[in-house]
């Protein structure tokens, strides 16, 4: 008994003697990137030294410093859409900066859905999405398709910069909407939505873009540090299927083509059942993994 009641008293002081000391510059998280004198996006020169956007740039970049698990996987998940994605926008015109616009609506999760009823890598709702095409019913919602979502994405988006001319505002109206933003540009007589008073969320969303950019250029700025061999890669179908009627199973079909349900239905998110009446014999393609 004795022997244990020394052996706690040690143990007591080394807990304490490692408490007084003072923390070293190794043990505290890196801190968070300076903001730059200026930013580049998408051709685009936005300066910081007006002290309210320097604030609100700053803010975001420690958001993304301290933020550890959803920044590190936006940096896992990155390979596979950015892949993916990327011809897409460069066919449509779309400045390759863009695609971070998908990175802070869903954290490069396709399928991530919103409590507002957004789905998908490009976090349309329903309107929106049906508006530029996507299907969107019970056993299909092409909001989860990520070629097609991104091509409505793209539509989209050009349809913004026609409205507004610069790529900031787009991706403001992304946000709140071009009818929104076209309200308030023309209330408070600005061009630019970085000029406007705006509801908090929509404030921030364009500095949180300017800082993804910053984050995905510059990652070990900001204390992370993910080769691109331990990011998730893009894996191609091993074949693609296409149908223009009904399939009454999807399990049955899986197994006919040489693969399961589950992982079928990973690699087609958009099919959102177990089958596919398809009663006005659409031509889907499906991807075999």
């Amino acid at each position: 008994m004795k022997r244990i009641l020394v052996s706690l008293a040690l143990s007591c002081l080394a807990l304490t003697a490692v408490a007084q000391e003072p923390y070293s510059a190794e043990v505290l998280h890196k801190q968070a990137p300076v903001v730059p004198v200026y930013m580049v996006f998408a051709g685009d020169t936005i300066r910081f030294d007006r002290p309210d956007f320097k604030e609100r740039m700053d803010r975001e970049l420690i958001s993304y410093t301290y933020m550890h698990t959803n920044t590190t996987l936006i940096l896992k998940r990155s390979r596979r859409y950015f892949d993916q994605v990327g011809p897409i926008l460069r066919k449509y015109g779309i400045p390759d900066d863009l695609k971070y616009l998908m990175a802070i609506e869903s954290n490069l999760d396709p399928k991530a859905l919103s409590t507002a009823g957004a789905a998908g890598l490009w976090q349309f709702t329903k309107s929106t999405a049906t508006q530029y095409g996507l299907e969107v019913s019970g056993e299909v919602d092409e909001r989860y398709h990520i070629e097609k979502e991104t091509v409505a994405a793209c539509k989209f988006l050009k349809d913004a910069l026609a409205k507004f001319g610069n790529w900031m505002t787009v991706a403001a109206s992304y946000n709140a909407g071009q009818a929104g933003i076209r309200k308030r540009l023309d209330d408070q007589r600005q061009t630019t939505a970085l000029e406007l008073w705006l509801p908090e969320e929509t404030s921030r969303y364009m500095f949180r873009l300017l800082a993804m950019k910053m984050f995905f250029e510059h990652p070990t700025a900001f204390g992370f540090d993910v080769p691109m061999d331990e990011r998730y890669p893009y894996v191609a179908p091993r074949k693609t299927v296409t149908v223009s009627g009904p399939i009454e199973s999807l399990v049955d079909f899986a197994e006919s083509n040489g693969t399961t349900y589950a992982r079928l239905k990973g690699a087609n998110l958009w099919l959102r059942s177990d089958k596919l009446t398809n009663k006005n014999k659409k031509t889907y393609e499906i991807l075999i993994p």
